[in-house]
């Protein structure tokens, strides 16, 4: 048999089983519960709700729906050394990391080797979606930027991770299949590195010296895609120098990646380096992507939810030439769906949610947040909070997610990610709220006001067409000292102190990205004319919002409004200094 009818005939295998899954979407959602409560009554954490009987209609009716500060409290004992009883019978093996909270702290979610089974489910199964849609790819490889971080130890001794590094340093991605779908042009050691700047300097020398093998490239999030061209452009002189002489830059010191990537040059390749070079000197790197990968034919990332921000971005670099596919939908608590359209345009991604990875409920967005509805019972048009009970020890969390009812594949329902329950900004990992903002523009209004301004309204916007993208917050002002038409002194000094302030009073995850990985820019405060805010609420009704009910939007996505904003700035200020970030 060749190798294209042998992977017709797992793709049809594959196919088969996606539409078994979702034609039996509530015998399956009915068995995954039955599962995992059969397994699980006698924890701690369940025992509170069964009383010697358990079935589907108890669970909903005694199960409280959470949030993960209710159960915080047994995850940590978990952590902390206590038995896995505590909340799974099948032993907890390790901690998921989340990006992080409000708070400043992560998210740590329980999990066991069944999410692994399902992640690597899910990860064959959109291999196999792939090749109905895109032909060729079989014939090439893959320019991944895939990253590890460094693993935190509990006091129980299980590693706390993040769930890529939890699938990448795991036996799943060290014995993977030897097919098309997982070969990459970097080595496992660069994939591996827990330097990641060493390791974007390995990955692009790598794909850069086998670029005319290279049929699909991209990152888990969007944001990271943005970093890489970054990186390139900072680096292609010295990448094409050691491309040329076939030796690594000296300060790439770690022993993986020295000796791994030097396997992969081989030597010297000076026509690939005068190529390389040829094409990064040119001024306009639009369609950059596939002038130096030419067999490229998708970019694979998630851009919907915050990541959606740099579409325009990796569009420019691809002149609109390839595909940008998000396949999968997952969390820290498990992993819900694929994008069964792969090559739908980016604001149309749905993902098809597999009904026997956990057991999913749904709280209607306008209705009674009571009335928890099943994943086969949802309707179209409807939008939904996402609640999840998992083989992990996680029962009826409310996940954050809002989704609207987009269609069905079979019985299976497909869900859109409109955001994440009170987000406001978003640039890289940090995840900063409306509450969050308010704070930390309550903290800078006290500096204005000693200074005899006030701040009368204020928006905000996630900037990302600067790299690194950086938060820009819109304040209108007025001097309660002079009449509000006479010209206003805007010290320098005093706002650059307000940016600083603000960036002070976000959680360490900002803080971290800010001042120590440098994935997100200073903040940016904008002042725009008096009545600006007034001109943005006639906008507003004038596209049918109530003038009885509008609220001034904390956070403006492109468009009018944010033109309207830009066309009435008057000054502009940055963060200047360093705050007080200590991890």
């Amino acid at each position: 048999m060749s190798v294209i009818s042998d992977l017709t005939e797992k793709a049809n295998d594959k196919l088969k089983i996606l539409e078994d899954l979702t034609s039996n979407v509530k015998q399956i959602q009915d068995n995954v519960l039955e599962e995992i409560l059969t397994l699980n009554t006698n924890t701690e954490y369940l025992q509170r709700f069964f009383h010697g009987k358990f079935d589907k209609e108890i669970f909903k009716k005694n199960v409280p729906v959470v949030t993960y500060e209710d159960v915080k409290p047994y995850i940590q004992r978990v952590a902390n050394g206590g038995p896995s009883n505590v909340i799974s019978t099948r032993p907890i093996t390790g901690f998921l990391l989340s990006s992080g909270t409000s708070g400043g702290a992560q998210k740590i979610m329980p999990w066991n080797e069944k999410f692994l089974d399902y992640l690597t489910f899910m990860y064959d199964l959109r291999m196999h979606v792939i090749t109905n849609y895109v032909k060729g790819l079989e014939k090439g490889k893959a320019m991944m930027f895939y990253f590890t971080k460094l693993e935190s130890i509990t006091p129980s001794g299980l590693p706390a991770r993040t769930a890529s590094s939890s699938y990448l340093k795991s036996s799943y991605f060290k014995n993977r299949p030897c097919n098309w779908y997982y070969t990459y042009t970097s080595p496992d050691e660069v994939i591996l590195c827990p330097d990641n700047k060493q390791s974007l300097y390995c990955h692009l020398i790598c794909g850069l010296v086998q670029r005319n093998e290279v049929t699909r490239m991209g990152s888990i999030f969007a944001s990271v895609m943005v970093r890489a061209i970054k990186s390139l452009e900072d680096s292609w002189e010295e990448l094409c120098s050691n491309i040329r002489s076939g030796q690594l830059s000296e300060w790439i010191t770690d022993p993986g990646c020295r000796d791994s990537v030097s396997m992969v040059l081989g030597g010297p390749h000076p026509e690939v380096a005068n190529t390389v070079e040829k094409i990064c000197n040119e001024k306009c790197w639009k369609g950059i992507f596939k002038r130096l990968w030419p067999r490229t034919k998708y970019i694979e990332t998630i851009v919907t939810g915050s990541m959606a921000q740099y579409v325009p971005t990796l569009n420019y670099y691809c002149n609109d030439m390839l595909p940008l596919v998000s396949t999968i939908y997952a969390s820290s608590e498990t992993t819900f769906g694929l994008n069964l359209n792969p090559l739908c345009k980016p604001e149309d991604v749905s993902y098809t949610i597999m009904p026997n990875v956990s057991y999913f409920e749904f709280i209607p967005l306008d209705g009674d947040e009571n009335d928890v509805v099943d994943l086969a019972d949802l309707k179209l048009g409807c939008s939904y909070e996402l609640v999840v009970t998992n083989f992990s020890g996680l029962y009826r969390i409310r996940v954050g997610d809002i989704l609207l009812v987009t269609g069905f594949y079979n019985k299976a329902p497909q869900l859109r990610f409109i955001r994440r329950d009170n987000m406001v900004l978003s640039i890289d990992m940090d995840k900063t709220n409306e509450e969050d903002l308010f704070n930390a523009v309550t903290r800078a209004k006290i500096i204005i006001n000693s200074s005899g301004l006030m701040l009368t309204d204020f928006t905000s916007y996630a900037d990302v067409s600067t790299i690194p993208g950086h938060y820009v917050i819109y304040w209108e002002v007025e001097d309660k000292r002079e009449d509000k038409t006479k010209h206003m002194e805007l010290k320098e000094d005093t706002f650059s102190e307000c940016c600083l302030v603000m960036e002070d009073s976000f959680d360490n995850v900002y803080k971290r990205c800010r001042f120590r990985e440098k994935t997100v820019g200073p903040l940016e405060i904008k002042v725009v004319r008096y009545g600006t805010f007034d001109s943005l609420t006639d906008f507003f009704i004038s596209q049918g919002a109530s003038i009885g009910q509008y609220k001034t939007p904390r956070c403006i996505g492109s468009g009018k409004p944010l033109e309207l904003l830009e066309k009435s700035v008057v000054a502009t200020f940055f963060s200047t200094g360093d705050c007080s970030f200590k991890n």
